[in-house]
């Protein structure tokens, strides 16, 4: 705190500028030098040492040293990202920005947040469900944000109407909730940044020296074939067992019961459900460990949310729906997004559409947004009626259901425990 509080002081900065420089030539000389010497020893017959770039080295370390140099920065590259834009600061490093783009020669309302992660440190960014206890569950953008003390709020992933229960993979905490569906695309959130990729899942069962798949967890069953995992976030109980199949009950990595019949999930468990000749040869010993991954084995990640199809990959428009099964939302519709920039900032957005304000977007037209506003990575979330942002405690664009319909789950900015 010492450190931060003198950096304030104009003539500690000076000094601490007129030491970096100094550093800074002092390290291109040794290079230099080093560099000269590793070139005769070995006989190359020229090599140079890299171009020393000392403002931008200088820029970093003050960044480090001092918040105020990177809000300023901040500030600074919204406004020339967002020219002719309504610029709302929301808190240090959370800007929310309204603008009107015109397509044919007609309106599209784009509402946007931007939040600079190390200035806004006090904030993470994570998934929300809309219920603590189970996954069949539907509440309002407002009321997700309220229970989780959330600044910022945006509708997250695909869910199935009639439950609530999302559809493609959600981890929270590093918990998995649901697993991927169609190998959708998925943002992985992590302490010092993010990706994107498409997910699959790499799980098994393991007991009486078999190895079984897991073809999926807390998802729609897709073929009488696939080995289905329920947890007790499904809901009280699992479903019936596929014909000529079974389902276990495993409590404490102990099978406790079999039936083909729906069986009660375990607080301490789950049911493992799919044909019996896969699943009885695990009934031999009846001791079974799950081992739950995903492909690619993003390490370290924190959460996970799908959605799809892709918007921004490797800095590039790319946009995959025949690849992702999501041909059905094509055309121009109310539309959410989220990316990240080479510098780290994340991007959240919500398009507003199907009235003559605001006639929504196409996914190349949000593609070729979030390219322009500096993603190198971006994904399609759920959009449609299900598009809406909250921002410091009111939603900010305007959905066709006044508030927006009740969700599944959101994707949030929140204030971490120790703020």
């Amino acid at each position: 705190m010492d450190t931060l509080y003198f950096a304030d002081n104009y003539e500690l900065k000076k000094l601490i500028g007129t030491a970096i420089n100094v550093s800074i030539i002092g390290i291109f000389v040794w290079a230099q030098a080093f560099m000269s010497i590793q070139a005769s020893d070995s006989k190359i017959a020229k090599v140079t040492a890299p171009d020393f770039d000392t403002g931008q080295i200088k820029e970093k370390i003050l960044h480090k040293i001092s918040p105020e140099v990177r809000q300023k920065k901040f500030d600074e590259d919204i406004k020339l990202v967002f020219p002719k834009s309504v610029i709302n600061d929301v808190e240090n490093g959370v800007k929310y920005i309204k603008l009107t783009k015109y397509y044919s020669g007609r309106p599209v309302r784009i509402n946007v947040v931007v939040v600079d992660r190390n200035i806004a440190d006090n904030l993470e960014l994570r998934p929300a469900l809309s219920s603590d206890s189970t996954l069949s569950s539907r509440r309002t953008i407002t009321t997700i944000a309220k229970n989780n003390d959330a600044l910022v709020a945006l509708n997250g992933t695909y869910f199935k109407p009639q439950t609530g229960v999302p559809l493609g993979t959600l981890m929270i905490d590093q918990k998995i909730y649901t697993g991927p569906i169609y190998d959708r695309v998925a943002l992985g959130i992590f302490d010092d940044g993010f990706d994107v990729a498409r997910i699959q899942l790499n799980s098994t069962i393991k007991g009486s020296g078999k190895i079984i798949k897991v073809d999926n967890i807390n998802q729609p069953r897709m073929l009488s074939t696939h080995v289905l995992v329920y947890t007790p976030e499904w809901g009280k109980y699992s479903p019936a067992a596929p014909k000529y199949g079974v389902g276990l009950q495993v409590i404490d990595n102990k099978i406790e019961k079999a039936s083909a019949n729906s069986i009660e999930i375990p607080e301490n468990g789950y049911v493992i459900s799919g044909p019996k000749s896969i699943l009885y040869a695990l009934l031999e010993k009846k001791d079974v460990k799950l081992d739950i991954k995903t492909t690619p084995e993003w390490k370290n990640v924190k959460h996970i949310i799908s959605g799809g199809p892709y918007l921004v990959k490797d800095g590039e428009v790319f946009v995959d729906m025949t690849a992702q099964k999501l041909t059905a939302i094509g055309g121009r519709n109310p539309r959410s997004a989220i990316g990240y920039t080479a510098d780290n900032r994340l991007v959240l957005v919500a398009v507003d559409g199907r009235e003559g304000s605001s006639i929504g977007m196409t996914l190349m037209e949000l593609a070729n947004f979030m390219k322009s506003v500096g993603c190198i990575g971006a994904i399609n979330l759920d959009g449609g009626g299900s598009t809406v942002m909250y921002v410091d405690g009111a939603v900010v664009n305007n959905p066709h259901q006044k508030g927006g319909i009740p969700l599944s789950n959101a994707i949030i900015l929140a204030r971490t425990a120790e703020s």
